[in-house]
């Protein structure tokens, strides 16, 4: 427990210092500023498609720093290093979604409020999108991380992320915006997503990150 707590803290401390953190929820508030110059001001249609705004700019979000958390540990040998002390890297990378969503995902919620202002969301629908961000983004952490151990040595890194990440995140997209007006159902399925991401990612991340080692 000591070392994964050891690697959640430098993880979140290299998140906060590189500014990573800053540049995310100002990425999802700029998508929030954006979407109402492209549809015009209409209040009614801000409010009904305002939470599925929310979710697909938590989603690009979510894609930014996915370069930046595998790669560089494995370009600098912090990873052989792991591996030589007998850490699994499944353990590795169930530390690293612990990290990633710590990062991101309580900003994303607060700055959620922001944007639910801007679009014009009542209070209801408000705290609908709360409960399916605090649902489903560890998903979309889990999600991230193994997909940047996946590309990680890739050339063009941030593009193969993006053609990974975002097709196996539409069934989270799905569910967390029909979460907002579909009741408990839609909730439990935008759950069992997320739990399946968080229950497999780990051991595909650390899967790829063996087969980068060798």
């Amino acid at each position: 427990m000591g070392m994964i707590a050891a690697l959640i803290l430098r993880d979140l401390r290299r998140a906060w210092a590189g500014g990573g953190v800053t540049l995310v929820v100002a990425f999802f508030l700029l998508v929030a500023i954006l979407f109402p110059f492209a549809i015009g001001p209409d209040a009614v249609l801000l409010a009904r498609v305002g939470g599925g705004v929310i979710w697909a700019a938590a989603l690009l979000a979510a894609l930014l720093p996915v370069e930046r958390l595998v790669g560089p540990d494995a370009d600098t040998g912090v990873l052989d290093q792991l591996a030589v002390r007998g850490v699994s890297m499944a353990t590795v990378a169930a530390a690293k979604i612990a990290a990633h969503w710590l990062s991101f995902g309580p900003p994303l919620m607060l700055a959620a409020i922001i944007a639910a202002g801007l679009l014009g969301l009542p209070l209801e629908t408000l705290l609908a999108v709360e409960l399916g961000l605090l649902i489903g983004t560890p998903g979309l952490a889990a999600l991230a991380v193994a997909t940047s151990a996946l590309v990680t040595g890739v050339r063009g890194a941030s593009a193969v992320a993006g053609l990974v990440m975002l097709p196996l995140a539409v069934p989270l997209l799905i569910f967390g915006a029909g979460s907002i007006e579909g009741g408990p159902g839609a909730v439990k399925l935008l759950a069992a997503v997320s739990l399946v991401l968080l229950a497999g990612a780990p051991f595909v991340a650390g899967a790829a990150i063996r087969a980068g080692m060798d």
